[in-house]
């Protein structure tokens, strides 16, 4: 007898989900995930001056606005003309904004997405030591009052009552070094989030002794909470859940676009030094350089019309919320015709077969500590376990890059706007491989695509009935309460999905500024 499953909303995502699985004797065979929320940036951004992309694409996401500046730039500076041409102290200015956008969504992934999924809050009822954060917690257990960390999916805490304290603690340390993340990115950025100082050719902010100096100091703080407490989280909890180093496959293909350049002189991206390698991993044995005319899009089951599995630069966006076919509003990207997932697991896998030495001596290491293979990496541990790694490998080598910076040396390159041009950004962000593509006319632009790591990863069907890599890594899952399916979603939270979070703002006291109902 088949039984469906509904989640609606997915909820501790940045976004609006819905995730449908049909049971079958206790095992998923069929799942499909759908966005349910259309954004439409491409269609907002047309006819506007070229130089608004890097604002407004920001406004994709409030969680890592970063991300979005950096291709957005990287677009421009291609269309420019200036993409081998930023200064080095625009460059490294870059990498320390995107890098501490990195590590604060990191952080936020695992201890306030994701670890609920696995710590039960509720052993602080029997909280006896003096921690004054605990023992509010036990306050709010005891008052029943114990929103957000309920409703929830229960039946398979596994920590004893000591290790859940200790982990609950580590819950609350986090929003310290989320807050310290922030205000990193703040001393070069300007704000966050939303940052306003990286444009084309560079970045408007010039690095200071002072500037440099505060960002150490926060950097230091939270590398010491990354090696220390993040990581060792993490394996805690492979181990405890070591079964889940087994649940989860995806399709087994991975694909970066690399991340955080370390040299600027190239203005080809696919070739362009970075910490983490751009690449393919098909089957998790042969690495591919990578090609980007080799992406499409297909929209067969999404709600949009127009041509179906072309290139994105040659796609635009026509919504159609009643087109029959339609189960999402994301679309399907495909890599030569095959599913890929991206993000963190992605571009480590990507970068262990591409020879990067410190992934491999990492990754090596967490591995032999944790008993398993690369195979084995395909998985929601592997997930959260490539997450945590990569948040250890930003924040070492920002510490570097802080002190290749040279106070009074140029930090952007000058340009023209060009009237007719076309120009590609590609980037991986915190979840993943992140495309903007741009066509310029008459000085305005006429043509927008962004591609993002989540429409990789939550993709549905497309043209050919290939499920996407968060609807194969659910189908085969063993469920063990059909009424309780925990883990459906702490397969599809290993993927962190962002489809559409918002930006609230209030004044200093918490009061709301404004609302806007559409009817």
């Amino acid at each position: 007898m088949s039984t469906k499953i509904t989640i609606d909303p997915l909820t501790r995502i940045e976004g609006h989900m819905k995730i449908e699985a049909t049971v079958d004797n206790g095992a998923v065979n069929d799942a499909h995930c759908s966005g349910t929320l259309f954004r439409g940036f491409e269609i907002i951004l047309k006819g506007r001056d070229p130089r608004d992309a890097q604002r407004i694409t920001q406004r994709v996401c409030g969680v890592c606005p970063a991300i979005h500046c950096t291709a957005a730039t990287l677009n421009l500076d291609s269309a420019f003309g200036i993409a081998g041409s930023v200064p080095d102290n625009g460059r490294i200015l870059r990498n320390l904004v995107l890098g501490a956008n990195y590590l604060q969504s990191h952080v936020l992934h695992f201890y306030h997405l994701a670890a609920l999924d696995y710590v039960d809050v509720t052993a602080c009822k029997n909280y006896q030591g003096k921690d004054r954060e605990l023992n509010s917690v036990k306050d709010f257990i005891e008052r029943g009052e114990l929103a957000p960390f309920t409703p929830r999916y229960e039946g398979d805490y596994r920590f004893d009552e000591e290790t859940n304290q200790v982990l609950v603690k580590h819950y609350l340390e986090a929003f310290e070094i989320r807050r310290l993340a922030q205000e990193m990115l703040t001393l070069f950025g300007g704000k966050m989030p939303h940052n306003a100082t990286i444009v084309p050719g560079g970045i408007t902010e010039h690095p200071t002794v002072d500037k440099i100096a505060g960002f150490l100091w926060r950097l230091n703080k939270i590398k010491d909470f990354i090696d220390n407490t993040y990581i060792p989280d993490v394996v805690a909890a492979a181990k405890t859940y070591s079964d889940y180093l087994k649940i989860g496959n995806g399709p087994g293909n991975f694909l970066s676009y690399g991340v955080f350049d370390l040299d600027g002189s190239s203005s080809d991206y696919t070739k362009r030094d970075r910490l983490f390698a751009q690449g393919a991993v098909e089957g998790l044995s042969t690495f591919k350089e990578l090609d980007t005319e080799s992406i499409t899009e297909s929209i067969h089951h999404s709600w949009y019309d127009g041509e179906d599995g072309i290139h994105p630069s040659q796609e635009d966006t026509l919504p159609n919320a009643r087109k029959k076919e339609g189960y999402s509003w994301l679309r399907s990207p495909r890599y030569e015709g095959k599913v890929y997932e991206v993000g963190p697991l992605a571009r480590w896998v990507v970068s262990y077969f591409a020879g990067v030495k410190e992934v491999k001596n990492l990754l090596d290491s967490a591995m032999g500590d944790l008993g398993v293979g690369p195979e084995d990496l395909n998985s929601v541990c592997g997930r959260h376990l490539a997450r945590a790694l990569d948040a250890k490998v930003v924040a070492d080598n920002m510490a570097g890059w802080l002190l290749e910076l040279v106070p009074g040396e140029p930090v952007c390159a000058e340009y023209e706007l060009p009237q007719e041009a076309s120009g590609m950004g590609i980037v991986d962000g915190p979840r993943g491989a992140l495309g903007h593509w741009i066509k310029i006319k008459d000085g305005v632009i006429d043509r927008y695509q962004l591609v993002v790591p989540t429409t990789w990863n939550g993709s549905p069907r497309d043209e050919r009935g290939q499920p996407g890599p968060m609807e194969q890594s659910i189908m085969g899952t063993e469920i063990k309460d059909a009424e309780n399916p925990y883990e459906i979603v702490r397969i599809a939270r290993s993927f962190d999905p962002c489809l559409a979070c918002s930006v609230h703002t209030v004044t200093i006291n918490g009061e709301r500024l404004g609302k806007l109902r559409v009817v």
